[in-house]
């Protein structure tokens, strides 16, 4: 039965027979190439096996797509210890197979015109960086490949998804976080990879960073928390508490500090049929039972992170406001337009002192390395398209689901004043989540 949930068959357009067809006519044009040239057999091996599965993610869009989330939130660049070339490799080819899987689903199950989806907003980015000049750090395809890279996240916002991609998607991304943490278990036996990380005290890293594992755990939780509200189901509220705990051992402040607002804020004030308040005065309960405990132990145990930083510094910024003057100083040399689609990932070299530093060359604030790419310009244009693209969907949606939908977009804004949540493969994670929701409330409102 969860198999089955997880991977219903798909229901789209009946395009099979073309493309066997076509993939019977490249197959021979690619012997008969074979035959002439021998030596290129390998390289039209791989090929053919590239669109072996281009065809069958056509076919079988959902598992290809869970397959691609499982993917991400498994963050194999971190399998390698310190940052390496390959880390940049491996995450681009993430989100590169996240377009590919969005392009196959379009084609299989049809295009919607998102008029007001944040992609657009990086494409005149794109555009208005190339037509006041590059900045000098910055190519022209590196600017492409960060381009890509930024569209990719919001990609399955165009797709004319049936319901049962929608719940597929939905229920994975609820459950990503505890798969993460189970196959960070195995790593950790074959001796890969440490479950827990070692940073101001233990924090619980899964498969990859622990930063990553708290953003998972966060979309974890808005997952959740969305299909509690719908449904009332008490698997949904045990997922809600298995995700939190994650990220309280994850010791990430901001998404510690952003679930339980968001959580609270939907708990007193939005309605639910399916969830009334008797049913809700027992977590409210325990959560007022649970703060008082956390503020008493805080101090006993400081090896692990959460504690650790509620008793020594819960408002530092982790090293942050020491590279964000970079960040300021390009920025203010080109305020308007910005230097350039990718510009923010070329100031910091890998080599420098800060870098070794820090363990990064990233801002960790979505806001200055927005503003060095695009200036106030593409920060304008990015917060319009976001609030426009939630407001859009937002009237096809259930009353609970638009209110935390409202609530998530919230939180996002003041998360990214200090992670990178559109640059990290996070990102993919969640609005894959967001795009999988505005599907379902599309369907809904079709079907009523």
């Amino acid at each position: 039965m969860i198999a089955s949930r997880l991977f219903p068959p798909s229901r789209g357009r009946d395009g099979a027979g073309v493309v066997f067809a076509a993939g019977a006519a490249v197959v021979g044009a690619i012997f008969a190439v074979a035959l002439a040239l021998p030596q290129a057999l390998p390289l039209l091996l791989a090929v053919l096996a590239g669109l072996g599965l281009l065809v069958l993610g056509f076919l079988q869009p959902i598992p290809f797509t869970l397959a691609w989330l499982l993917a991400a939130g498994a963050t194999p660049e971190m399998w390698f210890g310190n940052p390496t070339q390959a880390e940049g490799l491996i995450v681009g080819l993430v989100k590169l197979t996240g377009l590919v899987l969005a392009v196959l689903a379009a084609l299989r199950y049809g295009v919607v015109a998102d008029l007001f989806n944040p992609g657009f907003a990086f494409l005149a980015m794109f555009a208005v960086g190339l037509a006041g000049g590059l900045h000098p750090n910055l190519t022209l395809a590196d600017s492409l490949r960060s381009l890509a890279g930024s569209v990719a996240p919001f990609a399955f916002g165009f797709v004319r998804a049936p319901r049962s991609w929608c719940d597929a998607v939905i229920a994975m991304v609820i459950r990503l976080p505890a798969l993460v943490v189970l196959g960070g278990l195995g790593l950790d036996l074959a001796g890969v990879h440490a479950l827990f990380g070692e940073a101001a005290g233990l924090r619980l890293a899964g498969m990859g960073h622990p930063a990553f594992l708290a953003g998972f755990a966060l979309a974890g939780v808005y997952a959740a928390l969305v299909e509690l509200f719908r449904d009332g189901r008490g698997r949904d509220l045990a997922w809600l508490g298995a995700n939190l705990l994650i990220l309280a051992l994850t010791g990430a402040r901001a998404p510690l500090m952003l679930a339980p607002a968001v959580v609270a804020l939907a708990l007193l004030f939005l309605p639910a049929r399916r969830f009334d308040a008797l049913a809700r005065l027992p977590l409210l309960l325990a959560a007022g039972l649970l703060l008082p405990l956390l503020a008493v132990v805080a101090g006993k145990l400081t090896s692990i992170r959460l504690f650790n930083v509620l008793s020594d510094d819960p408002e530092g910024l982790s090293g942050r406001d020491l590279i964000w003057p970079l960040f300021q100083d390009a920025w203010a040399e080109r305020p308007w337009t910005g230097w350039g689609v990718g510009a923010g990932k070329t100031l910091v070299d890998p080599d420098s002192l800060i870098a070794h530093l820090l363990g990064t060359t990233t801002a960790h604030n979505e806001y200055l390395r927005i503003g060095v790419d695009g200036g106030w310009l593409g920060l304008g244009l990015l917060g319009l398209f976001m609030a426009g693209w939630v407001w859009r969907h937002g009237t096809r949606l259930a009353q609970s689901d638009k209110a935390i939908l409202y609530l998530v977009f919230m939180a996002f804004a003041v998360h990214s004043f200090t992670d990178s949540t559109l640059i990290a493969t996070t990102g993919c994670v969640l609005f894959a989540w967001v795009a999988a929701v505005f599907a379902r409330g599309a369907q809904v409102q079709a079907a009523a």
